[in-house]
């Protein structure tokens, strides 16, 4: 943890901010193969804002010395508008999608399930302790988009998903 204090590795702060890094390595990892030019720039913006998300669940309110980035509701509205615009060029869904498709979509499912569990991290900590207010807000989207984006990259490398077939 950010500060002067000694935390142990397993503290539930230091869990949930290292999920949270952990997640933008995926998204690199992800970002390395290459997506669609739109999607990189998407992502690229992501991996920025959770370094602010970093900042925000690092450091705790008193040992705040000097105003740091943290996640504000623009970070969470930008999230918001990105999966407006991919959604509208997509088919609507009326089934589950199994992960997969492309390589980089693939991955963007993985991002998505360590940004699911990023989120459940922050909120065990939320019970414990206090995190800033956009941060959950900001994660959720975040997997809402992460979905949106993976299921883009595939139509715009014209893979289709494969629907879940709850018969077979």
């Amino acid at each position: 943890m950010a500060g002067n204090r000694r935390v142990q590795k397993d503290a539930v702060r230091v869990d949930a901010y290292g999920t949270t890094d952990e997640l933008n390595s995926v998204i690199g990892v992800a970002r390395a193969g290459l997506p669609s030019k739109a999607v990189d720039a998407i992502l690229e913006r992501v991996q920025h804002d959770l370094f602010h998300l970093g900042c925000d669940l690092c450091y705790r309110e008193d040992d705040k010395e000097k105003p740091l980035p943290v996640i504000e509701k623009r970070h969470v509205d930008w999230l918001e508008q990105q999966q407006e615009e991919c959604l509208a060029q997509l088919p609507p869904l009326d089934n589950f999608v199994l992960p997969g498709g492309t390589m980089v979509a693939a991955q963007l499912h993985v991002a998505r399930t360590v940004c699911r569990r990023a989120e459940r991290r922050v909120v065990t900590l939320s019970r414990k302790e206090k995190v800033g207010r956009q941060v959950i807000p900001y994660l959720n989207r975040l997997g809402d988009l992460l979905f949106t984006l993976a299921r883009y990259e595939n139509k715009k490398r014209r893979v289709k998903d494969i629907l879940w077939d709850s018969r077979s």
